[in-house]
Protein backbone atom coordinates (compact mmCIF):
# COMPACT_ATOMS: atom_id res chain seq x y z
CA UNK A 1 0.00 0.00 0.00
CA UNK A 2 1.27 3.46 -0.85
CA UNK A 3 2.54 5.66 1.99
CA UNK A 4 0.21 8.65 1.73
CA UNK A 5 2.57 10.90 3.70
CA UNK A 6 5.15 10.34 0.95
CA UNK A 7 2.55 10.80 -1.79
CA UNK A 8 1.68 14.22 -0.42
CA UNK A 9 5.35 15.25 -0.36
CA UNK A 10 6.51 14.32 -3.85
CA UNK A 11 9.26 16.99 -4.04
CA UNK A 12 9.32 16.95 -7.84
CA UNK A 13 8.75 20.61 -8.63
CA UNK A 14 11.82 22.65 -9.59
CA UNK A 15 14.10 19.69 -10.23
CA UNK A 16 16.34 19.41 -13.29
CA UNK A 17 15.35 16.62 -15.71
CA UNK A 18 17.86 14.10 -14.40
CA UNK A 19 16.98 14.84 -10.79
CA UNK A 20 13.27 14.59 -11.59
CA UNK A 21 13.79 11.21 -13.22
CA UNK A 22 15.78 9.95 -10.23
CA UNK A 23 13.18 11.21 -7.75
CA UNK A 24 10.35 9.50 -9.64
CA UNK A 25 12.28 6.23 -9.58
CA UNK A 26 12.96 6.68 -5.86
CA UNK A 27 9.28 7.34 -5.14
CA UNK A 28 8.17 4.47 -7.32
CA UNK A 29 10.38 1.97 -5.52
CA UNK A 30 9.31 3.33 -2.13
CA UNK A 31 5.58 3.23 -2.87
CA UNK A 32 5.33 0.26 -5.20
CA UNK A 33 7.62 -0.70 -8.02
CA UNK A 34 9.53 1.20 -10.71
CA UNK A 35 10.95 -0.42 -13.84
CA UNK A 36 12.98 1.01 -16.70
CA UNK A 37 11.59 0.14 -20.11
CA UNK A 38 14.21 0.08 -22.83
CA UNK A 39 16.10 3.16 -21.72
CA UNK A 40 14.81 6.19 -19.85
CA UNK A 41 11.12 5.34 -20.14
CA UNK A 42 9.59 4.18 -16.87
CA UNK A 43 6.71 2.06 -15.61
CA UNK A 44 5.74 2.97 -12.06
CA UNK A 45 3.24 1.05 -9.94
CA UNK A 46 1.74 2.66 -6.84
CA UNK A 47 -0.22 0.15 -4.78
CA UNK A 48 -3.30 1.40 -2.94
CA UNK A 49 -7.03 0.78 -3.50
CA UNK A 50 -8.93 -1.63 -5.73
CA UNK A 51 -9.50 0.97 -8.45
CA UNK A 52 -6.55 1.24 -10.85
CA UNK A 53 -5.73 4.20 -13.07
CA UNK A 54 -3.38 3.28 -15.90
CA UNK A 55 -2.01 6.50 -17.37
CA UNK A 56 0.37 7.07 -20.26
CA UNK A 57 2.26 10.34 -20.00
CA UNK A 58 5.34 12.10 -21.29
CA UNK A 59 7.88 13.40 -18.83
CA UNK A 60 8.27 16.85 -20.50
CA UNK A 61 4.50 17.47 -20.34
CA UNK A 62 4.20 16.28 -16.74
CA UNK A 63 7.06 18.51 -15.60
CA UNK A 64 5.81 21.56 -17.48
CA UNK A 65 2.03 21.47 -17.21
CA UNK A 66 0.98 19.45 -14.15
CA UNK A 67 0.68 20.66 -10.55
CA UNK A 68 3.75 19.75 -8.50
CA UNK A 69 5.44 18.74 -11.80
CA UNK A 70 4.00 15.29 -11.12
CA UNK A 71 2.42 12.65 -13.35
CA UNK A 72 -1.32 13.31 -13.51
CA UNK A 73 -2.02 9.68 -12.76
CA UNK A 74 -0.27 10.07 -9.42
CA UNK A 75 -2.15 13.24 -8.51
CA UNK A 76 -5.54 11.76 -9.34
CA UNK A 77 -4.84 8.45 -7.63
CA UNK A 78 -3.46 10.15 -4.53
CA UNK A 79 -6.60 12.24 -4.03
CA UNK A 80 -8.89 9.22 -4.39
CA UNK A 81 -6.97 6.38 -2.81
CA UNK A 82 -6.65 4.56 -6.13
CA UNK A 83 -3.78 2.43 -7.27
CA UNK A 84 -1.80 3.80 -10.21
CA UNK A 85 0.19 2.30 -13.04
CA UNK A 86 1.97 5.11 -14.85
CA UNK A 87 3.93 4.72 -18.07
CA UNK A 88 6.32 7.66 -18.51
CA UNK A 89 8.08 8.37 -21.80
CA UNK A 90 11.19 10.53 -21.84
CA UNK A 91 10.17 12.23 -25.08
CA UNK A 92 7.94 15.12 -26.07
CA UNK A 93 5.74 12.76 -28.09
CA UNK A 94 5.49 9.02 -27.64
CA UNK A 95 3.20 6.24 -28.81
CA UNK A 96 4.79 3.68 -26.46
CA UNK A 97 5.56 1.29 -29.32
CA UNK A 98 8.88 -0.03 -28.02
CA UNK A 99 9.16 -3.78 -27.66
CA UNK A 100 10.02 -3.29 -23.99
CA UNK A 101 6.55 -1.84 -23.41
CA UNK A 102 4.93 -4.80 -25.20
CA UNK A 103 6.93 -7.18 -23.04
CA UNK A 104 6.00 -5.31 -19.87
CA UNK A 105 2.28 -5.65 -20.55
CA UNK A 106 2.78 -9.30 -21.47
CA UNK A 107 4.28 -9.85 -18.01
CA UNK A 108 1.37 -8.07 -16.34
CA UNK A 109 -1.11 -10.21 -18.26
CA UNK A 110 0.73 -13.42 -17.37
CA UNK A 111 0.82 -12.42 -13.70
CA UNK A 112 -2.90 -11.65 -13.64
CA UNK A 113 -2.11 -8.14 -12.42
CA UNK A 114 -5.27 -6.46 -13.70
CA UNK A 115 -7.49 -9.18 -12.22
CA UNK A 116 -6.75 -7.87 -8.71
CA UNK A 117 -8.78 -4.68 -9.29
CA UNK A 118 -12.50 -4.00 -9.25
CA UNK A 119 -12.22 -1.12 -11.72
CA UNK A 120 -9.53 -0.26 -14.27
CA UNK A 121 -9.30 2.96 -16.29
CA UNK A 122 -6.77 3.59 -19.07
CA UNK A 123 -6.04 7.28 -19.72
CA UNK A 124 -3.86 9.30 -22.08
CA UNK A 125 -3.78 12.17 -24.59
CA UNK A 126 -2.35 12.31 -28.11
CA UNK A 127 0.18 9.54 -28.65
CA UNK A 128 -0.42 8.57 -25.03
CA UNK A 129 -4.14 8.41 -25.83
CA UNK A 130 -3.31 5.99 -28.62
CA UNK A 131 -1.38 3.90 -26.10
CA UNK A 132 -4.22 3.99 -23.56
CA UNK A 133 -6.58 2.57 -26.16
CA UNK A 134 -4.11 0.08 -27.61
CA UNK A 135 -2.91 -1.43 -24.34
CA UNK A 136 -6.37 -1.54 -22.77
CA UNK A 137 -6.74 -4.95 -24.41
CA UNK A 138 -4.47 -6.22 -21.62
CA UNK A 139 -7.33 -5.69 -19.14
CA UNK A 140 -10.61 -6.95 -20.60
CA UNK A 141 -13.66 -4.96 -19.45
CA UNK A 142 -11.48 -1.96 -18.58
CA UNK A 143 -12.68 1.57 -19.30
CA UNK A 144 -10.74 3.99 -21.49
CA UNK A 145 -10.63 7.78 -21.61
CA UNK A 146 -8.50 8.80 -24.60
CA UNK A 147 -8.09 12.46 -25.55
CA UNK A 148 -7.30 13.24 -29.21
CA UNK A 149 -5.83 9.75 -29.77
CA UNK A 150 -4.40 8.61 -33.05
CA UNK A 151 -5.90 5.33 -34.26
CA UNK A 152 -2.61 4.44 -35.97
CA UNK A 153 0.26 6.12 -37.76
CA UNK A 154 0.58 3.32 -40.28
CA UNK A 155 0.71 5.18 -43.64
CA UNK A 156 -1.38 2.44 -45.23
CA UNK A 157 -4.28 3.50 -43.00
CA UNK A 158 -3.55 7.11 -42.02
CA UNK A 159 -1.52 8.64 -44.86
CA UNK A 160 -3.65 11.76 -44.49
CA UNK A 161 -2.09 12.55 -41.08
CA UNK A 162 1.24 14.17 -41.92
CA UNK A 163 1.92 15.66 -38.47
CA UNK A 164 4.21 12.86 -37.29
CA UNK A 165 6.09 11.75 -40.38
CA UNK A 166 9.12 10.75 -38.34
CA UNK A 167 7.07 8.15 -36.48
CA UNK A 168 5.87 6.29 -39.56
CA UNK A 169 8.88 4.01 -39.49
CA UNK A 170 7.60 2.54 -36.23
CA UNK A 171 5.61 -0.66 -36.37
CA UNK A 172 1.89 0.03 -35.89
CA UNK A 173 0.75 -3.29 -37.36
CA UNK A 174 1.99 -5.88 -34.86
CA UNK A 175 0.76 -6.58 -31.33
CA UNK A 176 -1.16 -3.80 -29.61
CA UNK A 177 -1.07 -2.08 -33.00
CA UNK A 178 -4.38 -0.73 -34.32
CA UNK A 179 -5.92 1.09 -31.37
CA UNK A 180 -9.62 0.92 -32.39
CA UNK A 181 -9.39 -2.85 -32.71
CA UNK A 182 -7.75 -3.13 -29.28
CA UNK A 183 -10.75 -1.32 -27.77
CA UNK A 184 -13.05 -4.20 -28.64
CA UNK A 185 -12.55 -5.79 -25.20
CA UNK A 186 -13.16 -2.54 -23.25
CA UNK A 187 -16.44 -2.23 -21.39
CA UNK A 188 -16.67 1.44 -22.36
CA UNK A 189 -14.46 4.00 -24.06
CA UNK A 190 -14.67 7.76 -24.48
CA UNK A 191 -12.80 9.49 -27.31
CA UNK A 192 -12.55 13.21 -26.64
CA UNK A 193 -11.39 15.57 -29.39
CA UNK A 194 -11.76 18.99 -30.99
CA UNK A 195 -13.68 18.38 -34.23
CA UNK A 196 -12.13 21.52 -35.72
CA UNK A 197 -8.70 19.86 -35.69
CA UNK A 198 -9.18 17.90 -38.89
CA UNK A 199 -6.73 15.08 -38.24
CA UNK A 200 -8.01 14.51 -34.71
CA UNK A 201 -11.58 14.39 -36.00
CA UNK A 202 -10.65 11.86 -38.67
CA UNK A 203 -8.89 9.64 -36.16
CA UNK A 204 -11.89 9.88 -33.83
CA UNK A 205 -14.22 8.50 -36.48
CA UNK A 206 -12.04 5.39 -36.70
CA UNK A 207 -12.83 4.66 -33.05
CA UNK A 208 -16.61 4.67 -33.58
CA UNK A 209 -18.00 1.45 -32.09
CA UNK A 210 -20.84 0.19 -29.93
CA UNK A 211 -18.76 0.61 -26.76
CA UNK A 212 -17.16 3.96 -27.66
CA UNK A 213 -18.61 7.46 -27.27
CA UNK A 214 -17.12 10.38 -29.20
CA UNK A 215 -17.08 13.58 -27.12
CA UNK A 216 -16.60 16.83 -29.03
CA UNK A 217 -14.79 19.84 -27.54
CA UNK A 218 -14.79 22.46 -30.32
CA UNK A 219 -12.46 25.46 -30.02
CA UNK A 220 -10.13 23.85 -27.46
CA UNK A 221 -7.49 23.37 -30.13
CA UNK A 222 -4.76 20.75 -30.56
CA UNK A 223 -4.24 20.09 -26.82
CA UNK A 224 -7.73 19.93 -25.26
CA UNK A 225 -6.40 18.08 -22.23
CA UNK A 226 -4.50 21.20 -21.12
CA UNK A 227 -7.54 23.42 -21.57
CA UNK A 228 -9.78 20.97 -19.72
CA UNK A 229 -7.26 20.89 -16.87
CA UNK A 230 -7.17 24.70 -16.79
CA UNK A 231 -10.98 24.74 -16.71
CA UNK A 232 -10.89 22.45 -13.68
CA UNK A 233 -12.89 19.65 -15.29
CA UNK A 234 -10.33 17.08 -16.46
CA UNK A 235 -10.22 15.26 -13.14
CA UNK A 236 -14.04 15.19 -13.04
CA UNK A 237 -14.05 13.56 -16.46
CA UNK A 238 -11.58 10.98 -15.16
CA UNK A 239 -13.82 10.33 -12.14
CA UNK A 240 -16.87 9.78 -14.33
CA UNK A 241 -14.93 7.55 -16.70
CA UNK A 242 -13.66 5.41 -13.83
CA UNK A 243 -17.24 5.10 -12.55
CA UNK A 244 -18.55 4.34 -16.04
CA UNK A 245 -20.99 7.27 -15.87
CA UNK A 246 -19.51 9.64 -18.46
CA UNK A 247 -22.65 9.90 -20.56
CA UNK A 248 -23.96 12.85 -22.57
CA UNK A 249 -25.60 14.66 -19.64
CA UNK A 250 -22.61 14.57 -17.25
CA UNK A 251 -20.30 15.62 -20.07
CA UNK A 252 -22.58 18.54 -20.95
CA UNK A 253 -22.45 19.72 -17.33
CA UNK A 254 -18.65 19.63 -17.31
CA UNK A 255 -18.49 21.28 -20.74
CA UNK A 256 -20.33 24.35 -19.44
CA UNK A 257 -17.10 25.40 -17.72
CA UNK A 258 -15.90 26.71 -21.09
CA UNK A 259 -18.20 29.71 -20.62
CA UNK A 260 -15.74 31.03 -18.04
CA UNK A 261 -12.56 29.93 -19.81
CA UNK A 262 -11.00 32.95 -21.47
CA UNK A 263 -8.79 31.08 -24.00
CA UNK A 264 -11.87 29.27 -25.31
CA UNK A 265 -13.85 32.51 -25.53
CA UNK A 266 -11.00 34.24 -27.34
CA UNK A 267 -10.77 31.42 -29.87
CA UNK A 268 -14.50 31.51 -30.52
CA UNK A 269 -14.45 35.30 -30.78
CA UNK A 270 -11.59 35.32 -33.28
CA UNK A 271 -13.14 32.56 -35.35
CA UNK A 272 -16.36 34.54 -35.73
CA UNK A 273 -14.38 37.71 -36.43
CA UNK A 274 -12.23 35.99 -39.09
CA UNK A 275 -15.34 34.53 -40.70
CA UNK A 276 -17.03 37.94 -40.81
CA UNK A 277 -19.99 36.67 -38.81
CA UNK A 278 -20.98 40.13 -37.58
CA UNK A 279 -24.39 39.23 -36.23
CA UNK A 280 -23.16 36.21 -34.34
CA UNK A 281 -20.16 38.16 -33.09
CA UNK A 282 -22.42 40.88 -31.73
CA UNK A 283 -24.57 38.33 -29.96
CA UNK A 284 -21.50 36.75 -28.41
CA UNK A 285 -20.26 40.15 -27.23
CA UNK A 286 -23.62 40.99 -25.67
CA UNK A 287 -23.74 37.64 -23.94
CA UNK A 288 -20.28 38.10 -22.46
CA UNK A 289 -20.66 41.77 -21.55
CA UNK A 290 -23.84 40.94 -19.69
CA UNK A 291 -21.91 38.43 -17.61
CA UNK A 292 -18.57 40.19 -17.21
CA UNK A 293 -16.46 43.13 -18.31
CA UNK A 294 -13.62 41.33 -20.03
CA UNK A 295 -11.50 43.80 -21.97
CA UNK A 296 -11.20 41.48 -24.96
CA UNK A 297 -14.89 41.95 -25.70
CA UNK A 298 -15.36 45.45 -24.32
CA UNK A 299 -12.85 46.75 -26.87
CA UNK A 300 -14.77 45.29 -29.79
CA UNK A 301 -17.26 48.15 -30.35
CA UNK A 302 -19.57 47.79 -33.31
CA UNK A 303 -19.85 50.66 -35.77
CA UNK A 304 -23.43 51.91 -36.46
CA UNK A 305 -23.71 50.02 -39.76
CA UNK A 306 -22.40 46.85 -38.10
CA UNK A 307 -24.84 47.30 -35.25
CA UNK A 308 -27.64 47.55 -37.77
CA UNK A 309 -26.55 44.37 -39.43
CA UNK A 310 -26.15 42.69 -36.06
CA UNK A 311 -29.75 43.54 -35.25
CA UNK A 312 -30.96 41.58 -38.24
CA UNK A 313 -31.86 37.98 -37.74
CA UNK A 314 -28.63 36.03 -38.22
CA UNK A 315 -28.57 32.86 -40.22
CA UNK A 316 -28.81 29.72 -38.19
CA UNK A 317 -25.54 28.83 -36.52
CA UNK A 318 -24.37 25.27 -36.68
CA UNK A 319 -21.45 23.53 -35.08
CA UNK A 320 -18.47 25.71 -34.26
CA UNK A 321 -19.92 29.11 -35.19
CA UNK A 322 -22.67 29.18 -32.56
CA UNK A 323 -22.21 32.46 -30.66
CA UNK A 324 -23.62 31.48 -27.27
CA UNK A 325 -20.83 29.67 -25.37
CA UNK A 326 -23.52 27.63 -23.73
CA UNK A 327 -24.35 25.95 -27.00
CA UNK A 328 -20.92 25.43 -28.55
Amino acid sequence: MADHDTLFDLQLDGRAPGQWHARVAELGNALGRCESLGGRDLAVRLDAGRSLMVSFETIPAARRFNPEAAPRGWLVARARGWSALTLLADARDSWFRDGAVHAYFDRLIDAGYFEDFDRVLFFGAGGAGYAAAAYSVAAPEARVLAIRPQATLDPAQAAWDRRFLGQRARDFTSRFGYAPQMLETASRAWILHDPLVAEDAMHATLFAAHNAMLLRTPHLGPTPERELAAMGVLDHLIDDAMAGTLDAAPFARHWRARREHLPYLRTLFRQLDDDGRVGLLARLCRFLMHDSNRSLFADHTLAPNEAGRAGAAPRAATGHDTPDPGSV
